[in-house]
């Protein structure tokens, strides 16, 4: 081939992956709806789906669909969690700080407990799953992405991360069986949120490091397992969020040639009936119709998501995903603060309801796009130099090394597929006005 022979441009990451950002944006908007039309303008809200888990859902499929793949490509686990951290951290830190700081004026609510266990929960994240309410009423999904997380890094080290499609489906399974037979948590107390708090710090000390990291590595993924299934305020939910997750991870697969697609349909019917005859149910949002309607109306976004990826996308709804986890975190606290300043709207004229919800919604989004861009984003900037910085100066040593998270044979330097990552799904389950729902 002649050296003037032009050559294709390979498409830049974001372009590939915009269609996400888009998913992302509209997985945002249908929580900050579900959060905003009860205090607003409650007779707009739909109840023949759920817009929180109809957003919930289409998040996780993304998650589930680009955090394995990123990981594998990326081949450095150490590279993986200091840009999960530095990506995930200063921003729920800071919330956290001004929940705290507000808190003389709108109290930190009652589910969070007034003791350590608290503090253990929030510094790994996993709020849900030790049964431990979050500062922020929106900090619950990430429990489930940690959870994620931990049995992904286990199954990379492990070689076991091409095993999506059968996960998806035992984890649908376990999610049937679970709401059969469990009421509730049984691992209750304090105590889970203080043990796995000391195993999270350690365990993640020696996957970074580099020290026994795929034991260490098991002994996390089997650490959230556990907590999932035994100790989560919702266990059926929590097994049926992972079954959705490891399907979008099973769609990829399947899109790359890779694997099937019968694992994600098993799963979804599975996932479908989940609650109908579960012993810790009876919310509106989980009777037949309301769920099959949600669970089908988040698999045709993801769908036409997939459907339109590689075309120019509204320029708008990409930003919203962009944004979507400065907005995931800060809607509801601002929401909050607002009514505290309005009163009560909800018997307001319908004028002045559609009136102080635009001006709601404006200040969210002016919120989101500054915590954006002035922590959320110069600390991804900064995670992603670090973690360039520290895969590039211990390849040589980690290459050497079996089972020691990097795939030989894969580029050390940073792909651009972390920064285009999930951006974490916001409470959609709640909704704060006495519709019965259980996570509050």
């Amino acid at each position: 081939m002649s050296a003037a022979t032009p050559q294709p441009a390979k498409p830049a990451p974001v372009a590939r992956l915009a269609w996400l950002d888009a998913l992302r944006g509209i997985g945002a908007l249908a929580v900050v709806a579900e959060h905003l039309l009860p205090w607003f303008l409650p007779a707009l809200r739909p109840y023949w789906f759920n817009l929180g888990v109809y957003g919930i859902l289409v998040f996780f499929l993304v998650s589930g669909y680009i955090i394995p793949t990123s990981l594998e490509r990326h081949g450095d686990v150490r590279a993986f969690w200091i840009s999960r951290f530095f990506r995930l951290y200063p921003l729920y830190l800071a919330v956290i700080v001004l929940v705290l700081a507000l808190a003389w004026w709108v109290p930190v609510r009652e589910a969070v407990p007034r003791d350590g266990s608290a503090v253990a929960a929030h510094a790994t994240m996993l709020l849900d799953v030790v049964s431990v309410g979050g500062v922020a009423d929106t900090m619950w999904t990430l429990s489930y992405e940690m959870v994620f997380y931990l049995l992904v890094t286990a199954l990379f080290l492990t070689r076991g991360h091409d095993r999506s499609g059968l996960l998806s489906v035992l984890f649908a399974v376990a999610a049937v069986v679970v709401g059969l037979i469990a009421p509730g948590a049984v691992l209750v107390g304090g105590w889970p949120a203080y043990v796995s708090c000391a195993v999270f710090v350690v365990g993640l000390g020696c996957v970074v490091l580099g020290r026994f990291r795929t034991a260490a590595a098991c002994v996390l993924g089997l650490m959230g397992l556990v907590l999932l299934l035994l100790s989560s305020r919702v266990p059926w939910l929590g097994a049926a969020v992972l079954a959705v997750m490891f399907a979008g991870t099973a769609i990829h697969r399947w899109e790359r040639g890779t694997g099937s697609l019968w694992p994600v349909a098993v799963a979804t019917a599975l996932v479908g009936i989940s609650p109908l005859w579960a012993i810790e149910s009876g919310w509106w949002w989980v009777r037949a119709d309301v769920w099959l309607t949600t669970i089908a109306l988040a698999g045709v976004t993801f769908a036409g998501g997939m459907a339109l990826r590689g075309r120019r996308l509204p320029r708008v709804l990409v930003w919203f995903g962009l944004i979507s986890y400065s907005l995931y975190l800060v809607h509801h606290p601002v929401l909050k603060y607002f009514v505290e300043i309005t009163g009560d709207l909800r018997r307001a004229d319908l004028p002045y309801q559609v009136g102080m919800a635009a001006l709601a919604v404006a200040v969210v989004l002016a919120v989101s796009a500054l915590s954006y861009r002035y922590v959320e984003k110069p600390a991804q900037d900064l995670g992603r130099r670090l973690a360039r910085r520290l895969s590039d100066r211990g390849a040589g040593a980690l290459l050497e090394e079996r089972g020691d998270g990097r795939v030989p044979g894969q580029d050390a330097g940073h792909d651009g597929v972390l920064r285009q990552e999930e951006r974490q799904m916001p409470d959609g389950v709640r909704d704060h006005v006495g519709q019965g729902d259980p996570l509050r």
